[in-house]
């Protein structure tokens, strides 16, 4: 067997608020857009390499019962390395930080941010593994 890919799908309740989060700051742009009503109830970002997909809680519901019974409102988190942690921490300038600015046991520069749905994406940047603990 092999895996070929992994991509998160984030649950949320609305997704317009993430969007500008992944296109305008990030340069993400949509590569699927599923509606519903006025509103969107699926999407999938995508910035040629990497994919985030967004579901609505109630096109889950639609979808997945089951699925909706048991995710009570848990957050993902995503863990995301990037080539440079400033050009980040520029583009999410006024984002909420939940983990601040840190240097890494395993060689990582890290920032951690809340995106507009609630969920935790941490940003890192890697190299040479520090003697700090």
């Amino acid at each position: 067997m092999h895996i070929k890919k992994s991509t998160p799908v984030l649950i949320v309740d609305a997704i317009e608020p993430a969007l500008a989060f992944w296109e305008q700051r990030l340069g993400f742009r949509r590569t699927v857009e599923v509606p519903q009503d006025d509103t969107l109830a699926f999407v999938i970002l995508s910035n040629g390499i990497v994919e985030v997909m967004y579901q609505t809680a109630a096109s889950v519901a639609a979808d997945s019962p089951s699925h909706l019974r048991d995710w009570h409102h848990d957050r993902t988190f995503l863990y995301v390395e990037v080539d440079d942690i400033d050009a980040v921490a520029t583009a999410l300038e006024g984002s909420e930080v939940v983990l601040a600015r840190r240097k890494t046991f395993y060689g990582a520069t890290e920032i951690g941010y809340r995106e507009p749905g609630g969920h935790f994406v941490t940003f890192a940047e890697m190299g040479s593994p520090s003697q700090e603990n």
